[in-house]
């Protein structure tokens, strides 16, 4: 079956499986475009980004990010929001930052899958 014929609410395959790991990820903690990716043993940080651009809506989208913890343009105070509500480790902002927001904190934050992740394929 194409995805033309799926019907308008079908989700590609893949991006099921991208956005089943997103919601996988606990409050507090993050995984990056290419930790999903890694994960999912398919695709890559692209793909991962643009499932997350056009469906990221219905799960936490906030906490699949950018490797070096940049807060997603555009979305920056509501993922700053998100972050603040679950306790996610940031790095506070230099004042020589632009908008002076925070960055994650990736040694901390990043969510490698625990006990789940030895028996993932």
């Amino acid at each position: 079956m194409s995805e033309q014929s799926l019907p308008a609410d079908a989700l590609p395959e893949y991006a099921e499986r991208v956005l089943d790991v997103a919601e996988e990820i606990p409050p507090g903690r993050v995984m990056t475009y290419g930790d999903v990716a890694e994960w999912l043993e398919e695709g890559g940080p692209r793909q991962v980004g643009r499932v997350m651009a056009l469906y990221g809506g219905a799960v936490p989208w906030w906490r699949v990010v950018r490797a070096d913890g940049v807060l997603l343009p555009g979305h920056e105070l509501q993922a700053l929001e998100q972050y603040r509500t679950e306790g996610t480790p940031l790095k506070e902002a230099s004042r020589a930052s632009e908008g002076h927001l925070p960055r994650l904190d990736m040694k901390q934050a990043r969510w490698e899958g625990g006990d789940r992740a030895e028996g993932h394929t």
